[in-house]
Formats: C-alpha cells, sequence, structure tokens
C-alpha cells in the first residue's frame, strides 16, 4: 500500500514535505512557519505534511491575485474557457491517481474518489460551455431612442474555504466557474486533506503554464483557522465561497457581511427520506442505505433521518437490518468494501458522543454502533453504521451528525410525512420514494420539501453537476455548481444608452434649464 501511494504522491507532485502556499508556478512559504501532518484514516499512517502558511504569506497571494485579475479579465470569456477545458482534460489523465489519493487521504471508497474526480471534469465541461453564454439582459425602454440592457462583470478575488469530506470537487465547483467568469481564486482546503489540495495544484499550474497565463490567477494556501479568518475579513476578496459546519458558516458570514462582501454559504444537512406505503421497498433501499452508509455518513448530503409510514415500518427496518448485516467496513482502496472510515478520532468521539445522547433520549437501536478494532483497523476510525428508532423532536436528532448514524421514524399521513421533514433546523437534501403521482407532487410543490434539493424516487445523495447545488434555513441558501449559480461570482451592471439629441428623464419629470 504505502509502495502504490509513494508513487502516486510522485505522478502528483505531493512532496515529503509541502510549501505553504502557490501563486502558479512558484510555491513557498515561510522556513519557521509550522508544518501540518496529514494523517491517513485508512491507516493511521503520515502521509506528508505541509506548511502553514502565514499573514506575510498571505498578504504575498492576496498581491499576486490583485495584479493577475488585471490580466486574466481581459481574456475573452471562450478563451478562458478553453484553458478550463484543458484543465478538464488533465484531470481525465490523472483521474486515478487522483482519485486514490482522495480516497486514501479522506477515507471515501475508491469508487467515490474516482467519482470526485468525475465531478470536477464534468464541471470543466459545464464551465467550457457556459464561457459562450454568459448572458445579459435587453430591457424596452420608457424613453425614446434609449436602449437599457444589463451585463455581467467579474467581482475580483474569489476565496474558496473548502471541507475535508470533498476535499477537491466542491473546489473546482467554484474554481471552473470563477475562472470563465473573470475572476481569480485563494484556496484554502481543509487541514485535514491539505494534499489532495496541493496535487490539484501541481495539476492547474501545469495548464496555465503552458498556456503563458500569469501567476496569481489560481493560488492555493495551506492554514489553518486563522488563515481562513484573514480571507473572511479581507476586503480585497470580494466573495468569499465556504463549505462546512453551520457553526463555521454563521462566523464566515458574519465576518464577511460586517464588512458588506458576499458570501457563497453551504453548510450542515439533516437530509430525510420519506418511505411511502406506494414506494417501491427495494429500490427504496438501495437509496437509503448508500445515503446513510455511503462516505461513512460524511456528505452533507447524507441520508440522516426515514420517514417511513406505518403500514410499511416494520416491513421495511427489516430490510434494513437485513442490509446492514451484509455491508463490508474496511480499506476504502478495496473495492470489495462497502464503507471506510471516518475522517480523524475526534469524529469518531463526536459518532460515540451522538449514539449515548440518542439512548439517553429514549433512542432504540435496531443495529448497534461502535468503533471497530483488530490489525485492518488500526486507525482507530472505523466504525459501525447503526439504525435507532428515535422522534423527531429528540435534540440529537435535530442536529447534524458527520457519521453513519440512521433515525427511522414512524409517519401517518403525507402531510406529517412533509412537517417531520421540514421539522429541522437545516434544509438541504430531501427525498420520497412513492409512485404515487399525487403524493410526488404534492412534496416537490410550495406544500411541501423546504429544501434546497427535492428528488422524487432517489435519495438524498449524489446531485448532478447540471443542478444548482445548495440549501435553504441553516444550510446557508448558497448555490453552486450548475444552472446559473455562475452569476454569483460576478457583478451585475445595468447600462442606459441614449442615442437621441436630447436628454429625456425617467417617470417624465420636468427640469428644463
Amino acid at each position: 500500500m504505502r509502495t502504490d501511494i509513494q508513487s502516486i504522491l510522485n505522478k502528483l507532485g505531493v512532496k515529503a514535505e509541502n510549501a505553504a502556499f502557490s501563486t502558479g508556478s512558484v510555491w513557498g512559504g515561510g522556513s519557521n512557519s509550522k508544518s501540518l501532518e496529514s494523517f491517513s484514516p485508512v491507516d493511521g499512517k503520515i502521509i506528508a505534511s505541509a506548511k502553514v502558511a502565514t499573514s506575510a504569506d498571505y498578504d504575498a497571494i492576496v498581491e499576486k491575485s490583485q495584479e493577475a485579475f488585471k490580466h486574466w479579465r481581459t481574456i475573452p470569456a471562450p478563451k478562458r474557457g478553453e484553458i478550463v477545458r484543458q484543465f478538464g482534460d488533465a484531470l481525465r489523465a490523472n483521474k486515478d491517481a487522483l482519485g486514490t489519493l482522495v480516497s486514501y487521504e479522506m477515507g471515501k471508497s475508491l469508487q467515490e474518489g474516482f467519482g470526485e474526480v468525475q465531478e470536477m471534469i464534468d464541471i470543466c465541461d459545464f464551465a467550457v460551455g457556459l464561457s459562450r453564454q454568459l448572458y445579459g439582459l435587453t430591457m424596452h425602454s420608457e424613453r425614446p431612442s434609449h436602449r437599457m440592457y444589463e451585463q455581467w462583470h467579474p467581482l475580483g478575488i474569489v476565496g474558496i474555504i473548502s471541507a475535508f469530506n470533498f476535499p477537491v470537487a466542491v473546489w473546482s465547483w467554484n474554481t471552473a466557474l470563477a475562472l470563465v467568469c473573470g475572476n481569480v481564486c485563494i484556496w484554502k482546503p481543509s487541514e485535514k486533506t491539505p494534499l489532495t489540495a496541493v496535487a490539484c495544484q501541481h495539476i492547474i499550474a501545469k495548464v496555465f503554464k503552458d498556456n503563458d497565463v500569469p501567476e496569481g490567477v489560481c493560488n492555493l494556501i495551506i492554514g489553518d483557522r486563522e488563515v481562513g479568518e484573514l480571507m473572511t475579513k479581507d476586503g480585497r476578496v470580494p466573495l468569499i465561497s465556504a463549505t462546512g459546519s453551520t457553526r463555521m458558516g454563521k462566523a464566515v458570514g458574519a465576518a464577511v457581511g460586517a464588512r458588506l462582501g458576499k458570501s457563497l454559504l453551504e453548510l450542515g444537512g439533516n437530509n430525510a427520506i420519506i418511505i411511502s406505503e406506494h414506494a417501491d421497498l427495494d429500490m427504496s433501499l438501495i437509496g437509503a442505505v448508500f445515503g446513510a452508509v455511503g462516505t461513512a455518513g460524511q456528505r452533507c448530503t447524507s441520508t440522516r433521518r426515514l420517514i417511513i409510514h406505518e403500514s410499511v415500518y416494520d416491513a421495511f427496518a427489516a430490510k434494513l437490518v437485513k442490509a446492514y448485516g451484509q455491508l463490508r467496513i474496511g480499506d476504502p482502496l478495496d473495492q470489495n468494501n462497502h464503507v471506510g472510515p471516518l475522517i480523524d478520532n475526534d469524529a469518531v468521539a463526536s459518532y460515540l458522543d451522538s449514539i449515548e445522547k440518542c439512548k439517553a433520549e429514549g433512542g432504540k437501536f435496531l443495529v448497534e454502533g461502535g468503533v471497530l478494532d483488530g490489525a485492518e483497523y488500526a486507525s482507530g476510525c472505523y466504525v459501525k453504521p447503526c439504525i435507532a428508532q428515535v422522534k423527531n423532536d429528540f435534540e440529537i436528532v435535530q442536529h447534524e451528525t458527520f457519521a453513519p448514524i440512521l433515525y427511522l421514524i414512524k409517519y401517518k399521513t403525507l402531510d406529517e410525512a412533509i412537517a417531520l421533514q421540514n421539522g429541522v433546523p437545516q434544509g438541504l437534501s430531501s427525498a420520497i420514494m412513492t409512485l404515487n403521482l399525487r403524493e410526488a407532487e404534492q412534496f416537490l410543490s410550495y406544500q411541501g420539501s423546504d429544501c434546497g434539493i427535492a428528488n422524487v424516487n432517489i435519495g438524498t445523495s449524489g446531485a448532478e453537476i447540471g443542478g444548482a447545488f445548495g440549501g435553504e434555513k441553516e444550510t446557508g441558501g448558497g448555490r453552486e455548481s450548475g444552472s446559473d449559480a455562475w452569476r454569483a461570482y460576478m457583478r451585475r451592471q445595468t447600462n442606459t444608452i441614449n442615442y437621441s439629441n436630447t436628454l429625456p428623464l425617467a417617470q417624465g419629470i420636468k427640469f428644463d434649464l
């Protein structure tokens, strides 16, 4: 395993110790800065380390970015799209290596690691087309011989703060769109997964170098909370796109809002699937189990709650228990396994604490949890996916636990089920399993789910890049990826042109001299 990983690190340009920042082809960082070690939850071993950027490093990156923006914004959008297309091709060439590193550093299954890199490729393809479709509108003026229209301009520097669970894909969602819109980027990855970020920076830096793109268009900064705070409070960074917990998002939103900047927040989820009496139970089982245990329950779209009609509750619960008994937990690079580790020991502690709180509130576990031991689980990060019968108003159920704990809740009527689904502070993803058209339409209507994502007969997890991704309430309200999410990375300008030989005023106001 170590030999294979080392060859992958070599291919991707990741060294034993990596620099604190990169402005493209230039890597650097103060020699006195501390190091951040990346541990793999797969085996608990140190993969490599990275220097932590200082405030001086941060200022140097921002200054370089400001200069690069002056040039990058002058390149026509389709030409910027061509460079993003080449980045997508470079990702295709490195898909196996980068996907394997994602799996090893983060702990998700190898197939999910490959899938994450495929998301990066897909968003590059989307952005290439978008580069020719940054449309404004033309409006009719009330004044004769006047033309009105709106256009969109780049913001400048886009600050990207990403989370460990999707260590590269979410960065690419932001970066691909921001670049074709004419912005430059500064990326602060999670402290828990810095090496995948280093690998991505090497890949995109080569593409830029091959196209004579100046340094500073796409930047990487390795750091902790202090670096993130510098970015969020910096008026030179007009947009902060942050992915993480609701607690983190509230702090980011407050800091950016205090300087009247823009923030794009993708925060916690507490996602539910309603299992109707009219559902195809076998199909529902696949969506529910993958949603609950995929990425070891560490997706923001992971299924946390199943709201099951009382008439099929016992039958579906029995199917779940049987399916959980067939799950294979272990090394995520072994494609025979379904479930890998949690990210670190802190996540394990949170998982165990949530189980105890659930039991204290009266939760009854149909499948017990616990930490696995043995040589193959030496990292201490492997846990058992578990299932508990609960009430929706349990305090622990109202919170997002980033772990494979699935809560079962019984309902009688669809109105009750929808109220339960909506009865949490978060509003990211939701789903209903039903073959009843009326139920499906009600769930998708204004009377239905209050989430940013609402699905019928698929689970809560696994969004495609073509649609805008994001949620409501404490999920933050942001939208990334497809549809018209590109507008978040630009500023709108309304223009009026008078081509007459007089100056009439709007609303018929007279002002004669």
